[in-house]
């Protein structure tokens, strides 16, 4: 056993170890149907569902160094958690680095959790003094509002709520509202081709500049994961004014996504948001989804969940997200 998996902190029976690539991640994907009932956990949910061991293993492979930043809590053998942790750097410049963690509830209330915290958090500082980010990072962690035992946890150890995201759902893509409305002159929208996607890349980014802990997003990352099928823009001559970035679920075709739906500032207020975001829908219902998701953040300035509301969205989730001191 590494440094990095201390197991000095657990109960007698249960320890730590690491994570050891295809033979785990069927167990892990047990754990997690095995916190399902107690945590509220909504199976479709895209921001945070229920995952494959397919899943699971996608998730693992884009890990830096997953055998050293996941660790698996057992029990004579028998895998009952896991924590993983990730980092990325914000438009800001803050580096943030997030640990989630997954404890079957039978083995809860017994300082496991507390012991995987601080697994995570030790781990979380080793890190951040190989990087060299001390001046910048923070150490992030997330729950939805239904994972009380997860809460109260973070909580006691002193994190603090910074946002949260909403989710919402459109249960019946067969029967989508009319636009209510006409484009003004002179505009109109279609797919978006490959040479499109510079400027519907910088039509997302430039929407999020006056928003908060949202992560830096190079355009060849936009390029790697691009998904164009159900995407739609809208163009004055040639001049991109918004898009509705919107994909099928990789694991679930019944469940279609609103990645973004973006419209430049100075033209907002004219219907081109919601024409787009029909426009995507259908898409999504031609693809063969027959219900949609999205996630937005409740502290929004544009108030974008009115939209989505407006053409039939309604919420199912809150997903907060926590944050705490390096030191």
């Amino acid at each position: 056993m590494s440094d990095d998996t201390p197991g000095q902190d657990l109960p007698a029976g249960f320890g730590f170890r690491p994570y050891r690539g295809d033979e785990d991640h069927g167990h892990m994907a047990a754990v997690r149907l095995g916190c399902a009932e107690r945590d509220g956990v909504d199976a479709r949910s895209v921001v945070e569902g229920l995952p494959t061991a397919a899943e699971i293993a996608e998730a693992c492979a884009g890990l830096d160094d997953p055998s050293k930043n996941q660790v698996l809590v057992v029990r004579d053998g028998s895998v009952v958690g896991y924590s993983t942790i990730r980092w990325w750097q914000e438009r800001d410049g803050t580096w943030l680095y997030l640990h989630r963690g997954y404890l079957l509830p039978e083995h809860r209330d017994r300082g496991i959790g507390s012991a995987m915290l601080s697994w995570a958090e030790g781990r979380i500082r080793r890190l951040v003094e190989d990087h060299g980010t001390a001046r910048t990072a923070v150490i992030g962690a997330n729950a939805t509002a239904s994972e009380q035992d997860a809460t109260a946890l973070l909580l006691t150890a002193g994190y603090r709520r910074v946002f949260t995201l909403v989710e919402l759902e459109l249960s019946g893509l067969r029967q989508l509202p009319e636009p209510g409305g006409e484009l003004p002159a002179g505009i109109r929208t279609g797919p978006i081709g490959t040479s499109d996607y510079r400027a519907a890349w910088r039509t997302v980014v430039d929407s999020y500049a006056d928003t908060g802990f949202t992560q830096k997003w190079p355009f060849q990352d936009f390029v790697d994961t691009a998904d164009p099928a159900c995407w739609r823009a809208a163009w004055k001559g040639q001049d991109m004014l918004g898009v509705a970035l919107c994909s099928i679920r990789g694991h679930d075709p019944t469940v279609g996504e609103v990645e973004e739906l973006s419209v430049r500032t100075d033209q907002r207020r004219l219907g081109i948001g919601r024409i787009l975001l029909l426009e995507g829908l259908r898409s999504l219902r031609e693809q063969g989804a027959t219900t949609a998701r999205l996630y937005t953040g409740t502290a929004n300035p544009h108030r974008s969940y009115d939209l989505y509301e407006s053409v039939g969205f309604r919420r199912r989730n809150e997903h907060v997200r926590y944050r705490k001191p390096l030191a």
